[in-house]
């Protein structure tokens, strides 16, 4: 079995098991693989997306990642946020069908939905990692796929990809 059709079963039991507080990510349609689907309205930054599910736009932050700030705020602009959030938004770009599923938590402090993405078949959060634009990084309870994400990180940091590469160890998001 390989590690995609792993993840995928992983996927599917997070989401028959998870417990969920959004009304409208709850009743969300499913697709032919189990999963609920929705429609990327537009990327926040590098690891958080709006989408629309069901009719509703919900902001959705992408679990078990964490990927340099791309926009001034409480924190700087960090070494290698702005490809970060061009290349999620060149990968995702308005319109794209996506897959979804969840984790134990449905949402975090700041009300947004969180999720493991999927299009066309590929994780999303670990594309991000495995290519250079976020670490992986542990938000307990939501754990379920913390392996396949912290393999995708010793995978790009081994090959130098993308942040790892280039931006100095204290530039790296923790």
């Amino acid at each position: 079995m390989n590690k995609l059709t792993k993840t995928l079963i992983l996927a599917l039991f997070i989401t028959g098991c998870a417990t969920t507080t959004s009304s409208s990510s709850s009743e969300a349609s499913l697709n032919a693989n189990g999963l609920d689907e929705g429609i990327v309205s537009y990327v926040v930054d590098g690891d958080t997306v709006v989408l629309q599910i069901d009719g509703s736009e919900e902001t959705v932050r992408l679990i078990g990642i964490d990927t340099p700030e791309s926009r001034p705020g409480n924190q700087p602009v960090q070494c290698f946020g702005q490809q970060a959030s061009d290349f999620l938004t060149a990968y995702l770009p308005e319109g794209t069908i996506v897959q979804f599923a969840r984790d134990v938590e449905a949402r975090d402090r700041y009300d947004r939905l969180l999720l493991y993405l999927y299009k066309d078949g590929e994780f999303v959060n670990e594309v991000l990692v495995r290519e250079g634009y976020a670490n992986a990084r542990s938000y307990a309870p939501n754990t379920s796929l913390q392996d396949t994400l912290d393999d995708a990180l010793d995978s790009a940091k081994a090959s130098d990809r993308g942040l790892w590469a280039v931006c100095e160890s204290s530039e790296q998001p923790l």
